[in-house]
């Protein structure tokens, strides 16, 4: 029997609901911020390598102030660190915005301040993710995780797709100034939050970050479902390729570019419609075992496409197989973990969930420089 996703968490529970709002919002912006700077970066470079680099400049920040993110989601108010990140990357997308107006044409200030940006969005990720067990039931944790996949695939769908109508029509400058308006309605569903006291702790800075390091350590269930998301996202991660691909399959419009990456959107929207089999099944490392290796043949499938329309059908498939591993993975992350350390946890899984695929995109660009994409 096909079940169809939970929705309870949306409409049963107030503060999951501005949490999602807000979130999403924020992911809106972070995708038009994704297709603007490896846009611009191709149109200032036309160097697969150069658009890799951004994965690798993004990945850096990702992982030191995620890190630190995590160590903050377990020690101070969460909902204040969570509006003074989402303020940070509103001041960042103005000066993305600035630099693009002004035709700067600077690949260095490209990447330093989209590295700032992904620092911004990094410190409080953490903390968005702590949320979830505190305004849901045990029970709805799962499918919780599972509306919030839905809400980033639908942000991943339409962002991409826009940005590039917006670029095709306004320029580059255009996606930007749509990244400040989504991280600005951002705050829509953030301010309403609840307060989360922080804890009380002893330790310091080091040994709180050492703690959940050691917890990851000693728990297999958490240590293997990151492990395994670390492989298939640093080693099978196309984002970098697109630009390459799409000149070679599209002509290189940047319409079409936003297909690319809606296409993986498409199919995560499939998956998570009906993921209420997924939450309900108690057996999640096995789902990200299967999505993981469908992942990987899909994309292969991808790169040996003669078709621009069979690549993007390819990227779809792929899409919803990422979108069950990340479901699985979020939620044995969340049940696996005890509440004092669960915003470290976490903050290793968005390094596996997020850093790690920049990375991937960096091999990627490097290999793709040095070999015509596809081949």
């Amino acid at each position: 029997m096909i079940r169809v996703i939970d929705l309870s968490p949306l409409t049963g529970h107030r503060a999951f609901r501005h949490l999602w709002v807000g979130t999403s919002f924020q992911t809106l912006g972070n995708q038009f911020t994704a297709f603007a700077v490896l846009y611009q970066m191709w149109e200032l470079t036309r160097s697969p390598l150069m658009t890799g680099a951004v994965g690798l400049t993004l990945a850096v920040p990702m992982v030191i102030f995620g890190l630190w993110g995590g160590v903050l989601a377990d020690t101070r108010e969460r909902r204040g660190l969570i509006l003074l990140s989402n303020f940070g990357s509103v001041i960042f997308a103005l000066a993305l915005l600035g630099q693009a107006a002004a035709n700067w044409n600077s690949p260095a200030l490209l990447l330093a301040l989209a590295a700032g940006q992904a620092a911004c969005t990094a410190i409080g990720q953490p903390a968005r993710k702590a949320l979830i067990p505190f305004v849901l039931p045990v029970n709805k944790v799962a499918a919780g995780i599972a509306v919030s996949q839905g809400g980033l695939q639908f942000a991943m769908l339409g962002g991409p797709a826009f940005a590039g109508l917006i670029a095709g029509a306004l320029g580059v400058a255009g996606c930007y100034a749509a990244q400040v308006i989504a991280f600005a309605l951002a705050f829509l569903g953030l301010w309403g939050l609840p307060s989360i006291p922080p804890l009380k702790t002893m330790e310091s800075m080091g040994q709180r970050l050492a703690a959940g390091f050691i917890a990851i350590r000693d728990n297999s269930a958490l240590r293997g479902t990151l492990l395994a998301d670390l492989a298939a996202t640093a080693l099978a991660m196309p984002i970098a390729l697109f630009p390459a691909l799409n000149q070679d399959r599209f002509g290189g419009s940047p319409e079409t570019l936003g297909l690319f990456l809606s296409a993986i959107a498409v199919g995560g929207i499939a998956a998570t419609i009906f993921s209420g089999g997924i939450t309900a099944y108690h057996r999640h490392g096995r789902v990200q075992l299967y999505a993981i290796g469908v992942w990987g043949m899909v994309l292969i499938a991808a790169g040996l496409a003669s078709s621009g329309w069979m690549t993007l059908a390819c990227l779809a498939v792929a899409g919803a197989a990422d979108t069950i591993a990340v479901v699985a993975r979020g939620a044995i992350v969340q049940l696996s973990c005890a509440p004092d350390i669960r915003g470290r946890v976490l903050a290793a899984e968005q390094i596996a969930g997020t850093a790690a695929p920049q990375v991937g995109n960096f091999r990627s660009g490097a290999m793709a420089a040095v070999m015509p994409p596809g081949l």
